[in-house]
């Protein structure tokens, strides 16, 4: 997949099917839509293009916007190539390109910047400044400037609409099992290793922790997960924990307490990782986050957590991407 930075860097070509939206998340709407592009593309002997937008629209054209992102830029591009396009345009939303008509992108973006000869777009979509253009105004277009153009149907999951906000709801509930579901692979954090206080490593269960490394990424709420850590190409069993740590921090010196915290206890692994970038994986919430009456009782319920991290992980069928 070809990656370009702006529709100025991109070549217009002579059979282009394309799409063009967010893709928070690249869900299972997402991917049908993904799917159905290759699949004409393959019929036509086109090359498939996908337009997308960075920052998040929102983020732009809402006063004090607090949207948090299921996938930043980089988690975005990875998963999108794994979808084997053969183009990928991104294309920087600023206030100035909001302003852009819908009869503008049409003509100047999507016919003389692409090529377009087959459009497909996904359930009521818009575009265009404030959200002017629809399937409709697509449809009125086509013929004029010679491309066809398609609509898929919004994805369903037991009669519920899969979308990019359900999706950071559920995960803002810790409900990991519901998001993996309408995402189609395990909804990930990603990040550089960094020093701890070393409790962990008291209480038997010694932590990595874990620095986001792009304040836009949503966090699951506080709690206990079971999860697939993957390590310089490797894939590891073990338990993430968010939250504030209110067992521990009782235990810790005056100016010390800590207010949230990201660490995973990597099953049978022993190596220095301080430093280097990791990706956690998460699969099922274990148990929300609590306070226990001692350090003691902590390590006892961590045990248990490992057994359900460990019961939970041996009876998921993964999908890693």
């Amino acid at each position: 997949m070809k990656v370009y930075n702006g529709i100025e860097e991109f070549k217009k070509l002579t059979n282009a099917v394309v799409t063009s939206g967010t893709f928070d998340g690249v869900h299972i709407g997402h991917q049908k839509i993904l799917s159905r592009l290759k699949k004409i593309a393959k019929l036509t002997g086109g090359e498939t293009v996908l337009i997308t937008y960075w920052p998040h629209p929102r983020l732009v054209l809402e006063k004090d916007a607090s949207i948090k992102i299921l996938t930043v830029f980089k988690e975005r591009v990875k998963l999108l190539k794994r979808f084997g396009l053969d183009h990928l345009i991104i294309i920087k939303f600023t206030k100035e390109f909001a302003k852009t008509t819908s009869s503008d992108f049409i003509k100047n973006i999507l016919v003389d910047g692409i090529g377009t000869k087959t459009l497909v777009i996904g359930y009521d979509h818009k575009f265009g400044h404030n959200r002017e253009g629809s399937f409709e105004s697509l449809s009125a277009n086509s013929k004029k400037y010679g491309f066809d153009v398609e609509e898929i149907p919004q994805q369903e999951i037991d009669h519920i609409a899969v979308s990019s906000t359900k999706i950071r709801n559920h995960l803002s509930l810790g409900e990991i099992h519901i998001s993996n579901l309408y995402l189609g692979y395990p909804f990930c954090l990603h990040g550089t290793v960094i020093k701890g206080n070393q409790l962990g490593r008291k209480l038997g269960f010694p932590t990595a922790n874990l620095k986001i490394n792009s304040e836009l990424k949503l966090i699951p709420s506080a709690g206990s997960y079971a999860a697939i850590i993957e390590v310089k190409n490797n894939s590891y069993k073990g338990m993430l924990n968010i939250g504030i740590r209110p067992t521990i921090n009782d235990h810790l010196p005056e100016g010390d307490v800590i207010k949230q915290t990201i660490e995973v206890n990597i099953f049978d692994f022993d190596k220095d990782i301080y430093g280097e970038e990791i990706t956690i994986n998460l699969i099922k919430l274990i148990r929300k986050e609590e306070k226990f009456e001692s350090l003691e009782a902590l390590k006892i319920q961590l045990s248990h957590d490992k057994l359900s991290a460990l019961k939970i992980l041996y009876s998921t069928n993964l999908n890693l991407v």
